[in-house]
């Protein structure tokens, strides 16, 4: 009778919490209690039935091969995912983070030689950042499975800090930031030095702190695509003297191809800074430096916006054939920009002058097929060649598509006996390709009778 009485005056008491207090309550004790909180799922409809299912799932995945593991661990990430798009009200922290733990156990056991349970375990990383975000749990103790993690033995993947952060808060940056500065401060093997000096960037930049991110960034080796992360960060902070000087220094160190980013991050600051005619003078150097499509494009843009297209625009184009003349890739650079300018007759010209890629020269013959079928025969005759030449059966498949374009094309020229004479030469030379041949004939082209017999 005691124990009756015990109970009911709990219910009683149980009776006199609002909702919200009860609620906390109850999730407190089924984070602590698995079986609860699958029969909390369970009732929970539908979506409950699928976080069970994924649990089931976890409980029976026997390690075995990694593609059966993977297709399993598959499941349930897929379902995870599903109610994460749906936007599920359920609490799938608990989940997301049995199956990171359940890959990464099963990654020490296998051989996976083919990285598929590897894949798997990025993706549930992904996934379990995702419901933290939806779902908070402890910031201290999601800090510190972090750090567990980055600093661990185990072969990771990277964790992104910055689709954690909502979950973190500033009190879990702040956890992993001290943990991460005594690291340095300490000094430690190179791998958690890397590994420290990464997250110092990313709490940084999480932390929108633009002084201690440009200044560690500024503190590695000098490589274009950090001054690129600089530059973007200082643009970001409205501080584009700073973006400009730091952008203007970089290219001034380095003339490679790569560089084009930065240009186009300097203009933008220029622009940004009301510095018109700089982001112009900037345009029309890297197009004189190295002319091609692109450049051009990004010249049009800032000249246009003073004024003064047509007179740059004779210019570049005067620059282009200039250059065409010594180097064949600036011949295709100056034929984009005839065709972007709508001028496919000299653009025509240019590549007949000058070759050129075939890929281009194959799109300029789609233009021009229809009006002047004569003119664009040879370039599909090459192509037909450099097809035939790859020996597989994709590209002899392709090889006879452009046979029957070739066909109706010279019997629109007026010249079938041409086409007639082509094809016997071409299969005299390649009459051991039976599957070339086979190929021809399903594309309904009549083969010569001496190759029939």
């Amino acid at each position: 009778m005691a124990e009756m009485s015990s109970t009911t005056d709990l219910r009683g008491y149980l009776r006199t919490l609002d909702a919200e207090t009860l609620i906390e309550l109850l999730h407190a004790q089924a984070g602590r209690d698995p079986e609860l909180r699958r029969a909390l799922e369970l009732k929970a409809g539908t979506q409950g039935g699928d976080v069970a299912e994924a649990h089931r799932l976890l409980d029976t995945a026997a390690v075995g091969g990694s593609f059966e593991y993977a297709a399993k661990v598959g499941s349930v990430l897929d379902t995870l995912q599903r109610l994460l798009d749906a936007g599920s009200r359920a609490d799938l922290a608990p989940l997301a983070r049995r199956t990171v733990d359940d890959i990464s156990r099963v990654l020490e056991q296998i051989d996976d030689y083919s990285g598929v349970v590897y894949d798997e375990l990025e993706r549930a990383v992904d996934l379990y950042a995702r419901a933290c975000v939806a779902h908070p749990p402890d910031v201290n103790g999601l800090a510190d499975w972090i750090l567990r993690i980055e600093f661990g033995d185990r072969d990771w993947p990277e964790i992104e800090l910055a689709d954690f952060a909502q979950a973190l808060g500033d009190k879990g940056i702040a956890r992993i930031k001290s943990t991460v500065d005594k690291m340095i401060a300490d000094g430690v093997d190179d791998h958690r030095l890397a590994t420290a000096e990464r997250l110092r960037e990313d709490i940084a930049e999480i932390s929108g702190d633009v002084d201690a991110l440009v200044a560690i960034l500024s503190a590695k080796p000098p490589r274009l695509d950090i001054s690129l992360k600089i530059v973007r960060v200082l643009r970001g902070a409205g501080r584009h003297a700073e973006a400009i000087a730091h952008a203007a220094k970089a290219l001034a160190h380095d003339k490679g191809p790569s560089r084009a980013p930065v240009v186009d991050e300097l203009a933008g600051a220029y622009q940004e800074a009301g510095q018109a005619d700089e982001a112009l003078t900037l345009r029309r150097t890297e197009f004189d430096r190295k002319p091609s499509h692109a450049a051009y494009l990004a010249l049009r843009e800032a000249a246009i916006e003073r004024g003064q297209w047509p007179s740059q625009k004779r210019a570049a184009l005067s620059l282009l054939r200039e250059r065409a003349d010594e180097d064949a890739a600036v011949a295709d650079e100056l034929v984009r920009v005839l065709l972007t300018e709508e001028r496919p007759d000299e653009a025509w010209r240019v590549s007949t002058r000058y070759g050129g890629s075939l890929e281009l020269r194959l799109e300029l013959a789609e233009q021009r097929e229809q009006d002047h079928p004569v003119e664009v025969i040879p370039v599909y005759k090459i192509h037909v060649d450099e097809l035939i030449a790859h020996k597989d059966p994709f590209s002899y498949r392709e090889a006879a598509k452009q046979l029957r374009k070739l066909r109706t094309l010279h019997k629109r020229a007026d010249s079938a006996e041409e086409f007639s004479s082509y094809l016997a030469e071409l299969v005299e030379t390649h009459k051991r390709k039976t599957r070339l041949l086979a190929e021809v004939r399903n594309a309904r082209i009549a083969l010569p009778k001496v190759v029939r017999a």
